[in-house]
């Protein structure tokens, strides 16, 4: 026997039983943003590697470790990371940034080698939202608003929590990360060997660090705040001022940073309790260089990205998937010569009538009683059984399999009429 192929580990088959609560997620994702006046751009899997070297930058872990690239006749490729770098270039490649105001989303697959865990995966999927052209702390509000809906639609806003920061502008950053190595340097036989790594190549990155040890350390580091220019501190007041007034929550924490080297003034997070350690469901901000350092016009954006499966995750966790609707409405019951063929026919006559519902149409012959049973299994409220008596007489009887309606036989013609009366009853 052929030894068995398996997936790519940490690359996951999303299996039937799994896909409805995908489906109740992106329908969510995709009607929040239209509310917004969101559109919508789709961008290749596959994008040169200099695109990611450039925005991302050469000494993250993204680029020195995780990125899957390939040679292709020459060129380097690379499977995409993440999708803002992908959403500028097509941007920039077609005449939609300079001068203009575009409110854009996406949604796909992003691959990292990394090592797979719960709620992190090789080849994972996120939902994103960019913004161009508006440089004012209000459209770094709407779109951390757009995500405080999402959570309110998706029952999770309870137990989410919004964490803000600003990083200042380029020029403050750089003189708060001069101000950061000298003081890691003083302490730098007491750093873990990430920190020392990160510190000579990536050092606000140490602020995040996940090690108890190190941040005990960071009590005393320089404060970012300390360092902010004017306008920068003028945005983060507009900014706190609008989410107070739409009466959004949030915590000011001076240690967040992105792990990206395109961010400015505003980041922010949505973190939880409800996944364990992995506990960012939602990151973003502001990139107001990151258009022209991939070659476009100098054009302010802002915007975020968000695991899917880790929503996924947290919604399966908090048992908010119970609402998700049945694979199938009614399934069909086909005994005795003839019924398939009208069987077929009249499975084609409720989709046609009733195109909100979904309807099996029962293949393959057997018993009454294994196909009831077949029946019972799809989670159809509603069974059409159709026997050689039904057929002569030009009926169906329709059986309420959740016992909430007494069973009816009623004429062909009318059977959709019957069927709406029992759902709605």
């Amino acid at each position: 026997m052929a030894k068995k192929i398996q997936a790519i580990r940490g690359m996951n088959d999303c299996l039937p039983e799994q896909t409805p609560i995908w489906q109740k997620l992106e329908n969510h994702l995709k009607q929040v943003v239209s509310s917004y006046g969101y559109s919508e751009i789709r961008m290749p899997i596959v994008e040169s590697t200099d695109l990611f070297k450039r925005s991302i930058g050469d000494v993250t872990d993204i680029v020195e470790k995780e990125m899957y690239t390939f040679d292709d006749g020459g060129d380097s490729l690379t499977l995409r990371p993440e999708g803002t770098a992908s959403c500028v270039r097509a941007g920039n490649e077609h005449g939609l940034l300079y001068n203009q105001e575009r409110r854009m989303w996406y949604m796909g697959p992003m691959f990292r080698h990394e090592r797979p865990q719960k709620g992190r995966y090789r080849q994972f999927h996120q939902f994103g939202v960019e913004v161009f052209g508006m440089a004012s702390a209000d459209i770094d509000a709407e779109v951390i608003l757009l995500t405080a809906r999402l959570w309110r639609e998706l029952g999770i806003d309870k137990h989410v929590e919004l964490q803000l920061n600003s990083l200042g502008s380029n020029e403050a950053r750089a003189v708060y990360r001069d101000a950061l190595v000298e003081f890691l340097t003083q302490h730098e036989a007491s750093l873990d060997e990430d920190s020392k790594r990160r510190m000579h190549t990536n050092p606000m990155r140490v602020l995040d660090s996940k090690n108890p040890d190190v941040q005990a350390i960071l009590v005393d580091a320089p404060k970012l705040s300390d360092y902010l220019d004017e306008e920068s501190v003028t945005h983060f007041a507009q900014l706190k001022a609008l989410l107070d007034a739409a009466g959004i929550q949030y915590v000011v924490n001076e240690r967040l940073v992105r792990g990206l080297d395109y961010y400015n003034r505003t980041v922010f997070e949505w973190v939880t309790e409800s996944l364990g350690a992995q506990g960012t469901v939602c990151a973003g901000g502001r990139y107001d260089g990151l258009v022209e350092q991939l070659g476009g016009k100098a054009t302010p954006g802002v915007g975020f990205a968000m695991g899917m499966e880790r929503l996924v995750l947290m919604l399966e966790e908090l048992e908010l998937n119970q609402d998700i609707a049945a694979e199938v409405d009614i399934y069909t019951v086909l005994v005795g010569a003839g019924t398939d063929i009208q069987g077929m026919l009249l499975a084609e006559q409720v989709r046609n009538q009733l195109p909100e519902l979904k309807v099996m149409n029962h293949c393959g012959g057997g018993n009454f009683k294994k196909q009831m049973k077949r029946a019972d299994k799809s989670g159809a409220r509603l069974a059409l059984i159709l026997g050689e008596s039904e057929l002569e007489q030009k009926q169906v009887t329709i059986k309420d399999l959740t016992g909430k309606n007494e069973q009816q036989t009623v004429a062909m013609a009318e059977v959709s009429t019957h069927i709406t009366n029992m759902l709605t009853h």
